[in-house]
């Protein structure tokens, strides 16, 4: 049985998580002059050890458009590179510089280090749970469509 004010406290805590986590983002958590939404996609890449313009807006969720200037920033900034494809010279691989590699290591060694902190802080016997709900909840998520 669903109580009317459970979607409303799931709102809650999902707004509540939200700005807990955005404090990374007014401590300045390695990101290094750059931005948020830079530092994202600078990770990405880094994972990918090279995307496309197209996958990484997908992954990232943002418009091409969003994307293009972002990763404009990054070459600019020298964090990035764009590759042409030699066989489809319509197809870009972006992929890190040396400097982008060295931001992108130090954003992992920090984050790694600050959910570690995390993770131990949740009692031993809830952990595998807390792991499993958040799961469901962003398998719920991507099945649900906002605004319908």
């Amino acid at each position: 049985m669903i109580f009317m004010d459970d979607p409303k406290k799931l709102r809650e805590l999902i707004r509540m998580l939200e700005r807990k986590l955005g404090i990374l983002q007014d401590s300045g958590f390695s990101c290094c002059q750059i931005t948020m939404s830079q530092c994202h996609a600078l990770v990405e890449i880094g994972r990918a050890k090279g995307i496309s313009l197209n996958e990484l807006a997908e992954l990232l969720n943002l418009e091409n458009s969003t994307m293009s200037r972002t990763v404009n920033n990054l070459v600019t900034n020298e964090l990035v590179k764009r590759d042409i494809d030699p066989e489809d010279r319509r197809y870009v691989t972006i992929s890190l510089t040396d400097k982008g590699n060295d931001i992108y290591q130090e954003i992992e060694e920090e984050m790694n280090v600050y959910f570690t902190k995390i993770y131990e802080a949740i009692p031993a016997d809830k952990r595998q749970q807390v792991l499993e709900s958040i799961d469901i909840l962003l398998e719920s998520i991507d099945k649900s469509s906002c605004c319908e």
